[in-house]
């Protein structure tokens, strides 16, 4: 029978020098302080943070957590210290509260490191020096590794405690090496450990004074020599003397296994916090333990994994430990072995498995009753109510703006964007501007903390803080856009409060900006909001004044402004006429009275598509906007296509012209598939450009047709290996015969066909749900329908659905097959 070692007697304190996040650090201050069970706990740490020490028993805290420290004049000046399940620093204080024993932080107080960091920024004796020697790598590399965290894992992480051993014995062993290492390469370089270490002495003495030497201390191993060091309090209370002082806040936050991985807070950066904590947690066997991890995750992604690929896995990591000569198989190995056997030798599901396991999803929660500025109390109200709770891998949201509760969600994430809270992101593409739909990217990251803090200084609650910020953006605001952008984030975040500010601002700004460019910029915004702001139930008359007031402006001053451009400015001016046109669709849609906005927008592109002092890129893109809207036949198009592809033109204009034309998202593609006239033109004058000019326009060319789907650009290449011979073939409504394989007009019949499918495919609730709500399609040209499926509009709603799938606008005159 093994005797029972009797518990050291105190000599002195006992001084347990950890690696930060290290579980075989953690174990083994778990063992040495159920060995010598101590009355007081020190642990490395701001001295503020004392008062919340109490928290860390609570039911409701679970890690992994962080304390937080900020200024109060500055919440943007903070810091952290983050700690896990299998941080020794965690496993002290809740040895600590569960003994009944004093415990206490002892490091430099926030107060200081603050004010410090904050000199740190600019010239002064407080600048950061280089980052002082790590001791695991020089331990390591004494030792004859190359990998530190290979040694540590070796040396610590695996060493298997033989009963009746002493628990104080490893951590004698580290901190002679820490001396040893000190001696040879000096106190680190870093003049705020000198300081830290001060206030740890004093901070010691006094615990000392009151709890005689029954006292345990928890610090990086690095500072034990020091703390063990001979010194007068007069020196140390000399070096603290006189360093800057900021007011600050403490509280806990919660944590995520992510942020554990990078160097912050305690700066172990540690790779791999979800191994460490399989090794903390793990009684026995933790390879074959964390291989049935590896398996139950891959099979949640519906790979197929075996019984015997785990233990096959298992076998494979224990040989390779025994050819690298390591006692027990580590992370390496471990990964090496899943790699081989349980994903084929493939990375990508072991990607699933770094993620997952290796790093870990873990986010920590903080109990209710810990401090928090009131608008982080309003935020966690709101996020319970609206069930949305906070969570560290990104995750979609579809919102549907008609349900309440949705509509509530959108408001507060909009709400927080504008406070730069970014917890949320819209996902472009999905639920636009102008349905009753969003989708949002989600992601809970414990900075947002610190971000919270800071917008605690707008007010106490997420809508007034939103409001007093947009007002103050509204009035701190440099340009046009910038108001016009504001005025629509306000109405998708629903903060009437905010609006008249916004508005006056905009309309001061519009009275005095005269560039049409930036009008151009600010009219986009204006139009989205006063088209669907009543989707979110918001008033936007007061908008509608000062979009007409833009519009027209915009009318006058576009052609004189489409003159005289270089390239870049050129190209600035296309999409300035793209986003314009589209903003007049929304403003003067066809379903609407009209008041001449848009017959006025026509007349200004028919000036640019005939002016040839007009930038070629703009005029082409001008006649392409005429033939989409129906306002230009195709004889016509086809007229000014040839004047701009003529000997006479230059073939660098010309080409401009055809990326104005055909390029971008604009279906150009697709056009010339279908209209053999307007293909027959294009192959003639590029076939005509000299050799000399075909170097000059070929990039231009390339970025124009290399933006067409592949499926287009083979079509057309096949067109122009047929060759010329269809070339010029009247096609489309009054023009006489169709060509191969079109008709003159819509098969109605055929159109109907499609109903059954789409049933189908959509279901009839959804179908229903889209003839209730026309608004979810956001083409300008889309008409208002009955609710019914079966409505005789149907044909049209589904043909001009296939236009948005196919970039073909029903109003370019072209027969459909």
């Amino acid at each position: 029978m093994i005797p029972t070692p009797a518990t050291p007697e105190p000599a002195g304190p006992l001084l347990l020098g950890v690696r930060h996040h290290g579980p075989g650090s953690a174990r083994a201050v778990l063992a040495a302080l159920d060995a010598v069970r101590p009355r007081a706990v020190l642990v490395e740490g701001p001295p503020e943070a004392d008062a919340l020490l109490a928290l860390a028993a609570d039911p409701g805290m679970r890690p992994p957590v962080a304390l937080l420290a900020h200024a109060e004049d500055d919440p943007g000046l903070a810091s952290f210290w983050p700690m896990a399940e299998f941080s020794p620093e965690w496993v002290a204080i809740r040895w600590a509260l569960a003994h009944g024993a004093a415990v206490h932080f002892v490091d430099l107080p926030a107060a200081h490191s603050l004010a410090l960091a904050a000199a740190a920024q600019g010239e002064g004796e407080w600048e950061t020096p280089p980052a002082p020697p790590d001791p695991v790598a020089l331990l390591a590399e004494a030792a004859g590794y190359d990998d530190p965290e290979r040694w540590w894992e070796d040396v610590v992480e695996h060493r298997s405690s033989a009963p009746g051993a002493d628990p104080v014995a490893p951590f004698t062993a580290l901190a002679e090496a820490m001396a040893a290492l000190r001696e040879t390469y000096g106190d680190g370089g870093h003049p705020r450990d000198a300081v830290r270490e001060a206030f740890m002495r004093i901070r010691l003495r006094a615990a000392r004074k009151e709890f005689g030497d029954e006292v345990a201390v928890v610090c990086g191993a690095w500072h034990v020599p020091a703390l063990a060091a001979r010194t007068t309090l007069t020196a140390d209370r000399a070096l603290v003397r006189g360093l800057p002082k900021v007011k600050t806040g403490m509280t806990w936050v919660p944590w995520t296994h992510r942020r554990l991985a990078r160097r912050s807070g305690y700066g172990a950066g540690i790779e791999a916090p979800g191994w460490y904590a399989h090794l903390f947690h793990a009684p026995d066997r933790p390879v074959e333990r964390w291989m049935t991890k590896v398996a139950g995750l891959l099979r949640d992604e519906d790979r197929f994994v075996s019984p015997a690929h785990v233990i096959e896995a298992v076998r494979l990591a224990g040989t390779l430990a025994a050819l690298r000569g390591r006692p027990l198989a580590g992370l390496a190995e471990a990964t090496d072995a899943v790699r081989a056997v349980l994903c084929d030798g493939s990375d990508v599901p072991l990607g699933l498995v770094h993620d997952g396991l290796v790093v870990g999803t873990a986010l920590g929660e903080v109990p209710d009753g810990a401090p928090a500025v009131p608008l982080q109390r309003d935020l966690t109200r709101q996020q319970r109510t609206l069930r949305l709770k906070p969570e560290p891998a990104d995750r979609e949201v579809e919102l549907d703006l008609r349900r309440e509760n949705d509509a509530a969600r959108s408001l507060l994430l909009h709400r927080l964007r504008l406070l730069a809270v970014d917890w949320g992101e819209p996902v472009a593409g999905r639920g636009s501007t102008g349905t009753f739909r969003e989708t949002w990217r989600l992601r809970w990251e414990p900075e947002l903390s610190v971000r919270i803090a800071e917008a605690g200084t707008w007010g106490t609650t997420v809508l007034t803080a939103a409001t007093a910020k947009a007002e103050s953006e509204a009035l701190a605001a440099a340009t046009l856009g910038e108001v016009t952008a504001l005025a629509e984030h306000c109405l998708l975040a629903g903060l009437p409060g905010a609006l008249p500010v916004v508005m006056r601002a905009l309309a001061d700004r519009a009275a005095l900006d005269a560039d049409v460019s930036h009008l151009a910029e600010a009219l986009p915004a204006l139009a989205r909001s006063l088209r669907y702001g009543d989707v979110r139930a918001t008033d936007t008359a007061a908008l509608g004044e000062v979009a007409a007031g833009l519009a027209a402006r915009i009318c006058v001053g576009l052609p004189a402004a489409c003159t005289a451009l270089d390239a870049d400015g050129a190209e600035a001016m296309r999409r300035a006429v793209d986003e314009v046109h589209g903003a007049i669709a929304l403003l003067a849609p066809p379903d609407e009275p009209a008041h001449g906005l848009r017959d006025r927008w026509a007349a200004v592109l028919g000036k640019l598509s005939a002016r040839d002092t007009v930038a070629g890129v703009v005029r082409g893109r001008a006649t392409r906007l005429l033939l989409d809207e129906g306002r230009l036949g195709d004889g016509e198009a086809a007229r000014l296509m040839s004047l701009a592809l003529s000997p006479g033109t230059p073939p660098a204009h010309a080409a401009a012209w055809i990326d104005g034309f055909l390029g971008g998202a604009s279906g150009g593609g697709m056009l010339l598939v279908h209209d053999e006239r307007l293909f027959a033109l294009v192959d003639g004058w590029l076939t005509g450009v000299p050799d000399d000019a075909f170097t000059d326009v070929l990039p231009l060319l390339r970025r124009t047709f290399s933006a067409y789907e592949p499926g287009v650009r083979r079509t057309l290449g096949e067109l122009a290996r047929r060759g010329p011979a269809g070339a010029g073939r009247a096609r489309g409504p009054g023009t006489g015969a169709a060509p191969p394989g079109f008709g003159p007009e819509l098969d109605g019949p055929r159109a109907d066909a499609v109903l059954p499918l789409l049933r189908l495919v959509l279901g009839p609730e959804r179908v229903a749900e889209h003839f209730d709500h026309p608004e979810h399609f956001d083409h300008p040209t889309h008409p208002a329908h009955s609710a019914h499926p079966t409505h005789p509009a149907l044909p049209e709603y589904v043909e001009r659905a296939s236009d948005r799938a196919r970039p073909v606008l029903p109003r370019t005159g072209v027969d459909r097959p």
